[in-house]
């Protein structure tokens, strides 16, 4: 089969009948498919514009004004032992988490082609960087699809002890490597500050349009392979097969959707299923991320030759973990009683925000990380001021 598909002919034959096919479903469902897309266009209003957008515009700057190479300075004794990176890594590794995905993955693409770090290092980096923010496990997973925010925080738990063991794992990743790739040092210039703001703003207003792209086309298109019968067939196949495994066909469909795009993946799950295996099942969905998300961290790093596989694989182990993590969470922390209940109090605004307050809450949360990058980057320089004067005298 492989053999078969490596011509060229019969790529093109595939690629030629799934046009045709998309085509046909567009034809034969034209006003579900609007309707899909008006959903993914409100995704996007509502979600991604006011979550992303700071986010982009807040590691734009952190990355062009230097900021991340005065914070590598201060936090190099922390991240190059953990996870093999230099300190300036820290950046992409902080507003991953906080800004969502694909911040983090765009960050460390900015690292990279800045010379803040080498191939090898942004390829770990990529492998456990791209994380999923709070505000959507809290939010739209924990109080929406499971009514807690309990459920949510020990979601979003098992998803950051996953994507640090992952960080952990890939240090070793090409450690053998007998030669050193160059690095830039990078440099402070305030002169830029005016240029790097409008670029900033310019280029990560692009960046979100291209992500809604992204999440409009596969919302299209996870409504397509429903109406055509093609994704309910194959989740029928799949339930067949791993039957054995106490897995229906209702579970894989689930899986595939949430394998595609992961937003409607975690949807799905409100459904009838044991509070456990849908907990595990979203545990590994988040991790995973989607084939959506994908192909938006893919739009950046496209060209700039860092390796796709090791960013799929960091992915499928950060999913494989999470669910592994939600398992022994839910055994020290059974949901019929009392769970961290101080914790989920303080979580419990977060999870319950309309999501049309997004904007403000993530304006507010990049305020803050740029002033703990700032605070970070000005006790570097100081300290590195005071060194100088130490050694002139």
């Amino acid at each position: 089969m492989s053999k078969l598909l490596s011509r060229q002919g019969v790529r093109d034959l595939c690629l030629g009948l799934g046009l045709l096919c998309a085509t046909l479903a567009l034809m034969f469902w034209p006003q579900e498919a609007m309707e899909a897309a008006r959903e993914g266009l409100r995704l996007c209003y509502n979600v991604i514009l006011p979550s992303l957008f700071p986010f982009f515009v807040l590691s734009t700057l952190v990355v062009d004004l230097g900021l991340a190479g005065y914070i590598g300075r201060a936090l190099e004794g922390l991240m190059r032992p953990l996870f093999n990176v230099p300190g300036a890594c820290a950046s992409a590794f902080a507003l991953g988490f906080v800004g969502g995905y694909p911040v983090g993955a765009r960050t460390a693409l900015s690292l990279y082609q800045k010379g803040m770090c080498t191939k090898t290092e942004a390829e770990r980096l990529l492998a456990f960087c791209n994380n999923s923010g709070p505000a959507f496990i809290l939010g739209v997973v924990g109080a929406g699809v499971f009514a807690s925010s309990r459920v949510g925080l020990l979601l979003y738990l098992a998803h950051a002890a996953a994507s640090v063991c992952v960080g952990l794992l890939f240090r070793f990743y090409k450690r053998d490597g007998k030669r050193r790739e160059r690095r830039v040092s990078p440099t402070f210039e305030a002169e830029r500050i005016t240029t790097a703001f409008t670029g900033a703003i310019k280029n990560s207003f692009l960046s979100t349009l291209n992500i809604c792209a992204f999440v409009v086309f596969f919302t299209v298109v996870i409504k397509l392979l429903f109406l055509s019968g093609l994704l309910p067939g194959l989740a029928g196949l799949l339930g067949a097969l791993l039957s054995p495994l106490g897995f229906s066909t209702r579970w894989a469909e689930r899986l595939l959707t949430g394998l595609i795009e992961l937003t409607s993946g975690v949807w799905t799950l409100t459904g009838d299923g044991s509070t456990s295996g849908k907990l595990s099942m979203a545990a590994f969905l988040l991790g995973w991320a989607g084939l959506s998300v994908h192909c938006q961290v893919l739009s950046f790093i496209g060209g700039s030759g860092l390796s796709v596989k090791t960013y799929i694989g960091g992915k499928l182990l950060h999913g494989g973990l999470s669910a592994l993590f939600i398992g022994l969470l839910l055994r020290v922390f059974p949901l019929e009683e009392p769970v961290a209940a101080y914790l989920a109090e303080q979580v419990e605004g977060i999870a319950g925000v309309d999501f049309s307050s997004a904007l403000t809450i993530s304006l507010a949360a990049a305020w803050i990380m740029w002033l703990l990058f700032f605070l970070a980057a000005a006790a570097a320089v100081g300290k590195t001021s005071r060194k100088r004067r130490k050694g002139v005298v």
